[in-house]
């Protein structure tokens, strides 16, 4: 009988890292903001007066940014078990909703500087969830075995079962 093998996830792997890139995804929000507001002194999400931690708007968008990395996070996790090439499909998802987190900001009636630092923050976020969340994937994939399939059939009632060294 041939081997029974079909394609699996290590979801704790995969969830571990997904928290992980949502951190990174939050902290990127963050220090997007900081350079807008701090160095290029364009006001991002808040007024210039609020200086360059700006006011609740800054930890809003840093939630939503690690919101965003685990809702990827639970997009791939369905990709993998449901179609036949997930990590395709995500790249493909993750790039057009970049494309629209880019976009959106730009039809915005507010000052030019911060359409245009509210664009590139988000091309940031959204570059690094898909890239980090796409390789993570790679580590949290496995190869799952069904029980009693592998040899059973084959093998001699007077052989001792397989162990770890026999391959």
């Amino acid at each position: 009988m041939a081997d029974m093998e079909r394609p699996g996830v290590n979801a704790a792997r995969l969830w571990a890292s997904g928290l992980a890139t949502a951190v990174v995804a939050a902290l990127l929000a963050i220090v997007g903001i900081m350079i807008a507001r701090g160095i290029l002194d364009v006001p991002v999400l808040a007024p210039k007066g609020e200086g360059v931690w700006g006011n609740a708007n800054t930890f809003t968008y840093a939630l939503l940014s690690g919101a965003a990395a685990l809702l990827a996070t639970g997009l791939m996790h369905l990709l993998v078990l449901a179609v036949s090439t997930p990590r395709q499909f995500f790249t493909w998802i993750m790039v057009l909703a970049t494309l629209i987190a880019v976009v959106l900001p730009l039809t915005l009636t507010v000052e030019p500087g911060a359409k245009a630092a509210t664009a590139v923050i988000n091309l940031a976020i959204g570059l690094a969830i898909t890239i980090i969340i796409n390789s993570a994937t790679s580590a949290a994939l496995v190869v799952r075995r069904d029980r009693g399939a592998t040899d059973a059939a084959t093998r001699q009632w007077n052989q001792p079962p397989n162990t770890y060294y026999d391959s």
